[in-house]
């Protein structure tokens, strides 16, 4: 099965760094910073636009994703905002020249802030949108007010818990994951369901991997080149060979933090390693590689990718989704009653072409008795290896004698 299509890479060398910026970046300083990409591709002709821009931490980088409709009356609508540097701002305008103005932006999460960091800055730049927000918002160390975050007051409002009563209800049908208590605050995720393309759209609750690294992460390789070292010793070329080793290693990062197959060097050492290093550039950590990859990371990989599966983010699994199995249970039910194709998330591969099966089953791991769809992928690639869960699972029990989150609640 075809699980993820190639997106196109076209790239411009000769692009305005001024186009590029991001000034607000130190709200939420994840790599690359004040100096953002855009790449736009057209997924269904006229009709549907993804923008995708770059990040992460220690160059463990992953695509974030805005999605953009076209009306069937005409204008824009954006789910889950990017930054709005001049080059994202100039593509959207083209498509507003062609198809309307943005008439809907939608902030379909209340925890993710690498999602609603954005959302403010974008709307003042299409001021005659309409911009709609998940319930249960919340922001730390302080609980503010969402004009406060910089989110236009008039044009705000909350999404309504009746999706029949949405501006945009013909088009549109959308489920509430949530709020799931998690002691300092909620989660929460809002899915849409585009009935016109039997398109749907998420944040963070399901991804899949794709095999090659995303087209946004090969504009600069760099991060790429970085994670392919299997020591701090290590000078590696740029071939398409190492691009994907880097790219299945940062895969694992971004998902475990830790995975069984690596191994993290002792700090005296890796600072003595550092020393002897061949790159003590700045750009190089000075030198910095506190990580050194067992032989079988591939096989890691392949588990985490699953033949490029839909999957819950470990993450979710067992610090988020888990405190509440019934209501993420019943949450997955309704969004798989509605009849998609086609799905696509803000991290990670897009689109993916899956059904409401394949979406369903991506959340057995809540279940006490999960059945196997029959000829999908099998018993061996259904659940991620507990293995690879080691670090997430300590944390889990830290956080836990904290007081910090509830517990987990036992499957249904």
């Amino acid at each position: 099965m075809k699980a993820h299509q190639t997106q196109e890479q076209e790239v411009c060398p000769s692009i305005d760094p001024g186009d590029l910026s991001w000034p607000f970046w130190p709200a939420v300083p994840l790599y690359p910073y004040g100096r953002r990409r855009t790449l736009c591709h057209e997924v269904v002709k006229d009709k549907i636009w993804t923008f995708d821009q770059l990040q992460g931490i220690l160059y463990v980088v992953a695509p974030i994703r805005m999605t953009v409709v076209k009306l069937e009356e005409g204008g824009l609508f954006v789910y889950a905002p990017v930054a709005p540097t001049p080059e994202c701002v100039r593509l959207v305008k083209e498509l507003e020249a062609m198809h309307g103005d943005v008439k809907y932006i939608i902030l379909p999460t209340v925890s993710g802030i690498e999602h609603k960091v954005f959302v403010g800055p974008f709307a003042r730049r299409f001021p005659l949108a309409q911009v709609f927000v998940a319930p249960s918002q919340w922001s730390f160390p302080l609980n503010l007010p969402l004009s406060w975050l910089g989110l236009p007051a008039k044009r705000t409002q909350i999404l309504p818990s009746d999706s029949s009563l949405a501006p945009f209800a013909d088009r549109f049908d959308y489920a509430m994951l949530g709020p799931i208590d998690l002691g300092l605050g909620p989660f929460e995720e809002v899915a849409f369901f585009d009935k016109l393309t039997r398109t749907l759209l998420v944040t963070d609750s399901v991804v899949s991997v794709p095999e090659e690294p995303p087209a946004i992460v090969q504009l600069d390789p760099y991060p790429l080149l970085f994670h392919a070292k299997d020591d701090a010793f290590d000078v590696v070329e740029d071939s398409e060979a190492t691009r994907h080793k880097g790219w299945q290693r940062i895969s694992l990062f971004a998902f475990y933090f830790r995975p069984s197959a690596l191994e993290v060097v002792e700090m005296g050492q890796s600072f003595r390693d550092a020393l002897k290093g061949p790159d003590r550039s700045r750009k190089a950590y000075f030198g910095w590689f506190p990580f050194k990859w067992k032989n079988e990371w591939k096989q890691s990989f392949d588990a985490l990718r699953g033949g490029g599966r839909l999957f819950v983010a470990p993450i979710l699994q067992t610090l988020i989704l888990n405190r509440a199995p019934k209501q993420a249970i019943d949450w997955a039910n309704k969004v798989a009653s509605w009849d998609f194709d086609r799905i696509i998330p803000c991290h990670f591969d897009s689109p993916i072409f899956a059904n409401q099966r394949q979406f369903r089953q991506a959340f057995a791991f809540l279940e006490k008795n999960p059945s196997v769809a029959d000829g999908l992928f099998g018993n061996s690639t259904q659940f991620l290896p507990q293995s690879d869960f080691k670090l997430l699972k300590e944390l889990e029990v830290i956080l836990n004698k904290m007081g910090v989150t509830p517990p987990a609640k036992e499957k249904v």
